[in-house]
């Protein structure tokens, strides 16, 4: 592998410098660095990050490939920035054994686009009736630290006490979709003004809140780790930062989407904006917002759920729930984040790089850009504006809610462990 020589980028938006991989390392960061033969990249006013981590990601397979596999999703996600992500257990068959992420795990090693680390079930089928096989799908080549039900609630209070402590056993983490069911019947969208005007069935606040509060309890009971999937209401962050104050081990992820997109444009019926938990209030975005820039938030993470064209295209309450966000992640972070002075681009590395490769335990990814560390890396033209296309989009599924709205910022390159996945915004 040749070296690479990454000249006058803003690392971490810094002040410019050079930036030198050898192989699969960095081997050097500074003013005025050389390198004989080396392929030279000119990074005038970019923004040179850690490869991108995502703790969130559908890649639908095994068994629903018509939307995504694990070769297009990685695809996907080397275009956004990523070199990490964790794939969601929710697959047919479930990824609830050993032998299922293992394959899955396998397939992201043959992809290589970037890393897969598959996420196992927490209850079998995801049912909520029986563990899965916790310890032998950490026992297993995938290596799995994070157990999901995401889609479903782990909702009975015994069995998340027993996930709980039976992965504090190997240090792994269980990771909540937080919905109470019994609250969410018939829920279309949040509930509030906008769905009584419409007439749709409202999704509470409550119903999130309710099953944070249970399991920020249950895991300061037996002493483990619970880490709060697309944390979506005001109330939600409240509940959180409270947990936090105690010492409890908790963790709390929120969406792209989440950080800009309000129950408002429910009102178009567009099934492209029906997602679970769903878009909720001004207010909530801003609450959301404020707690990604304190740290009550620790993580963005995308729930990326592409969906084929007919699960979108139809009436409002036979659609498909969910919204594909791996390319556009990191221009919605910058556009709502950066641009508005909440976060630095040093905060945008640690919320989606760092804190996210830290809680799900990726070794090697969300490393400072320094020399000896890995060249996982990510290169950002902060200055672009445009327009989104979901044509250009890598992943296999269409069902973005940003279409035709102009965001900030490009992905122009990505290396994973110093092989280049993404040059010029062109997939390698």
């Amino acid at each position: 592998m040749s070296k690479i020589l990454i000249r006058g980028a803003r690392v971490l938006g810094g002040e410019p410098q050079d930036v030198l991989i050898d192989g699969e390392t960095i081997e050097a960061v500074g003013a005025g660095l050389s390198a004989a033969g080396a392929t030279v990249v000119e990074a005038d006013g970019k923004v040179l990050l850690p490869g991108l981590v995502d703790l969130h990601t559908h890649l639908r397979e095994p068994g629903r490939e018509d939307s995504e596999t694990v070769l297009t999703g990685t695809r996907a996600a080397a275009s956004g920035g990523y070199t990490t992500v964790f794939a969601m257990a929710n697959t047919f068959p479930v990824a609830d054994t050993a032998g299922v992420v293992e394959q899955v795990w396998r397939l992201g090693k043959e992809s290589g686009y970037c890393d897969v680390q598959p996420i196992g079930a927490v209850t079998v089928g995801l049912e909520g009736k029986k563990l899965a096989e916790l310890g032998a799908m950490h026992e297993s080549a995938a290596g799995v630290t994070v157990f999901s039900d995401d889609g479903k609630c782990v909702d009975d209070a015994v069995m998340m006490r027993r996930a709980l402590e039976y992965v504090k056993a190997f240090g792994g983490v269980v990771a909540q979709h937080a919905q109470e069911p019994r609250l969410t019947e018939g829920a279309q969208m949040n509930e509030g003004v906008v769905s009584a005007e419409l007439g749709l069935g409202g999704w509470p606040a409550v119903a999130e809140e309710s099953i944070i509060a249970r399991d920020v309890l249950l895991a300061e009971h037996v002493g483990s780790r619970v880490h709060i999937c697309h944390l979506s209401t005001a109330g939600s962050v409240e509940i959180v930062r409270w947990a936090k104050s105690r010492g409890i081990d908790v963790t709390a992820e929120v969406t792209p989407h989440h950080l800009l997109l309000t129950d408002e444009l429910v009102r178009s019926y567009n099934p492209v904006y029906k997602v679970n938990p769903p878009l909720r209030t001004e207010a909530d975005v801003m609450a959301l917002r404020e707690a990604l820039a304190d740290g009550t938030i620790d993580i963005v993470a995308t729930d990326h759920a592409p969906h084929p064209h007919e699960d979108k295209d139809c009436e409002w309450a036979a659609a498909a729930m969910g919204m594909v966000g791996l390319e556009t992640a990191l221009s919605v972070v910058q556009h709502t984040m950066v641009d508005t002075g909440l976060l630095t681009w040093a905060g945008v590395a640690d919320r989606m790089s760092a804190k996210p490769a830290e809680i799900g335990q990726a070794r090697g990814q969300g490393r400072p850009v320094a020399p000896g560390e890995p060249a996982n890396l990510t290169l950002v033209d902060p200055a672009y504006r445009g327009e989104v296309d979901p044509a250009g989009f890598a992943s296999r599924s269409r069902n973005t809610p940003y279409e035709g709205r102009e965001l900030p910022g490009r992905v122009t390159h990505t290396w994973l462990r110093g092989r280049a996945t993404l040059v010029d915004g062109k997939l390698q």
